[in-house]
């Protein structure tokens, strides 16, 4: 700002036209670094700047909805990609046409405060590629977003509440994958949290991974019971059905993808697709920092 100050007092003496592209220049660029540097400034919590893990689920709907959740893990993959971050399946479960769950492992700094925005569950419309008859579909998926917790954070587990199931992954892995019981199943008995891993050969591998999830769901649920703020976690307890969703993707008869929470709306649907999420990820934070009410609109899309 102090360069751009300077640049435009010399242009304001001088008169010289040719210091008017420098100045815009430069006055693009900062504007451009302020918005980053605002964005950030709204991932204040205390495991904004964490890692995250980011469980997607199919909703009901056989083929059309697997699809639609193979997807959605697509479209993260892409903007994890777009934002150098580092990603890793820690456990996923296939099906016809697509999977019925993932987990993947985002990893980087301040994942955790850009995709908790994504929690919640994404409705597609389009005409189904696997309709003979070419009729227009709705599938829906759920987007569950958890922080990786590092040490400084602390989350108590008995052993005597926890199940531990060890069992052969499935899945493409070679036959070590298939001969061996390397996959590992976590049950927390006081909360009914379930969360698994398959993805590595050694089980020690796996169950550390599924440790840090088991943590990871365990903090939010901590978090919610103390903060007696249910209602921001309430996505998870809705139906992966119509009505509950917090944006939908629309293939026909038009293009657009819209957030019922804040209202942003996208036309460039493949955009969208291809990872570029960031807009809707900034005016959830901008929305939050502001205290404005957000919630389904209303509107048909």
């Amino acid at each position: 700002m102090d360069d751009l100050e300077t640049l435009y007092e010399l242009a304001s003496e001088t008169g010289d036209p040719s210091l008017e592209t420098e100045i815009k220049d430069l006055l693009q660029k900062s504007s451009e670094t302020y918005e980053k540097l605002s964005i950030l400034n709204l991932l204040s919590d205390e495991v904004d700047k964490n890692s995250a893990f980011l469980t997607i689920h199919a909703g009901a709907g056989g083929t059309e909805a697997c699809d639609w959740a193979q997807m959605l893990a697509r479209m993260y993959s892409r903007w994890a990609e777009r934002r150098g971050y580092k990603l890793e399946t820690v456990d996923i479960l296939e099906a016809e046409g697509g999977i019925k769950s993932i987990t993947m492992q985002v990893s980087g700094d301040y994942v955790y405060g850009y995709l908790k925005s994504e929690a919640g569950i994404h409705r597609l419309v389009r005409i189904s590629p696997f309709d003979s008859n070419a009729r227009r579909h709705t599938s829906f998926s759920s987007v569950y977003v958890f922080p990786v917790l590092d040490d400084s954070i602390e989350v108590e587990i008995r052993p005597e509440d926890l199940r531990v199931d060890t069992y052969r992954a499935g899945g493409a892995g070679g036959q070590h994958v298939n001969k061996t019981d390397s996959a590992v199943r976590f049950t927390h008995i006081p909360t009914g949290i379930v969360v698994a891993c398959q993805t590595e050969r050694s089980q020690t591998m796996n169950r550390q991974t599924a440790m840090s999830m088991l943590k990871a769901r365990l903090y939010e649920y901590y978090k919610a019971e103390k903060e007696k703020e249910n209602s921001k976690f309430s996505q998870e307890k809705k139906d992966i059905s119509w009505g509950n969703q917090i944006r939908s993707y629309v293939f026909q008869p038009y293009t657009m993808v819209k957030d019922h929470r804040t209202r942003h709306e996208v036309g460039n649907i493949q955009s969208v697709m291809d990872g570029n999420i960031d807009s809707f990820i900034e005016s959830y934070l901008a929305a939050k920092w502001k205290g404005l009410p957000m919630g389904d609109d209303g509107d048909e899309v």
